[in-house]
């Protein structure tokens, strides 16, 4: 089963959601979803006094509910119950809310989205642009992460031709790739930008994200070129790959003086650009 985590917005609200691809649906955080359509300061504690009534009054609702991993503000995940937009449907019809029909809208137009994005991944990216802008990040900075996930997954497509295993293996090689361009694994670069769960492409800079973007994009072009055909030679191009984009930092910072690699995260990106607009 693959599953896609995704924090949708509603009038600026996030909303965490978990996209099931086998059984092609959404399933959405009910907490979120109360807390939207109550404005509660306690919406864990609302939903559980709901889920009492709707016990006593004979509905199956509550037990049906599933419960899935989501990220929690502190960057961890928890268990937190989770509904399909049918059962969300049934559940927003027992809270009184003038928000409830605009959000029974916006609940069928992201199941209809994400539906017409599998058959046409354009538009995905159309979204995903419009997501990072809601959240703050300059259109120039989007645009580098835009295509830091066409190289992405081009390379990724590149790794399953050469027989690499999704999970550990893209990791061991992610991190080959990380350590030969920033001198950082990945868990070593999250620590310095202080980030936890956090996505790191999330919290790069702009030049971190294109010399990130031309390890990928070169060791890519170096598997094609050699074909590696096992793991240990996926790992030498790794490196091989990694290292292209090592010699373009050295040269970078040779020339300004100063360090690429840095603490900035999205917090502190954010923050400087809502300031330069004040």
């Amino acid at each position: 089963m693959t599953k896609l985590n995704a924090i949708q917005l509603f009038e600026d609200k996030k909303v965490r959601t978990v996209w099931d691809s086998e059984q092609e649906k959404w399933f959405i955080s009910i907490i979120d979803v109360i807390e939207v359509l109550t404005e509660s300061p306690n919406a864990r504690k609302y939903w559980s006094v709901l889920k009492l009534r709707l016990k006593r009054e004979g509905s199956e609702l509550t037990t049906n509910c599933s419960q899935l991993k989501l990220q929690s503000s502190d960057g961890k995940f928890y268990k937190t119950d989770v509904a399909d937009t049918e059962q969300l449907f049934r559940i927003i019809q027992s809270v009184p809310s003038p928000k409830a029909e605009p959000f029974k809208l916006w609940l069928a137009q992201i199941a209809a989205e994400r539906l017409d994005e599998m058959q046409d991944p354009e538009l995905s990216i159309d979204r995903a642009l419009e997501q990072y802008l809601q959240l703050g990040y300059s259109e120039n900075w989007i645009n580098q992460r835009l295509k830091s996930i066409e190289i992405r997954k081009e390379l990724t497509d590149e790794w399953k031709n050469r027989g690499v295993k999704e999970g550990q293996q893209f990791a061991i090689l992610t991190d080959i790739i990380s350590k030969s361009w920033s001198n950082k694994t990945t868990k070593e670069y999250k620590i310095l930008k202080g980030l936890k769960k956090e996505n790191l492409r999330d919290n790069m800079t702009n030049t971190e994200l294109i010399l990130n973007m031309l390890a990928e994009a070169s060791v890519k072009d170096i598997s094609q070129s050699v074909n590696p055909e096992t793991f240990e030679e996926n790992k030498i191009v790794a490196a091989q790959g990694g290292n292209v984009a090592n010699v373009a930092r050295k040269e970078l910072e040779a020339k300004t003086g100063k360090k690429v690699i840095t603490a900035t995260n999205a917090k502190v990106l954010l923050n400087s650009k809502n300031n330069d607009t004040n």
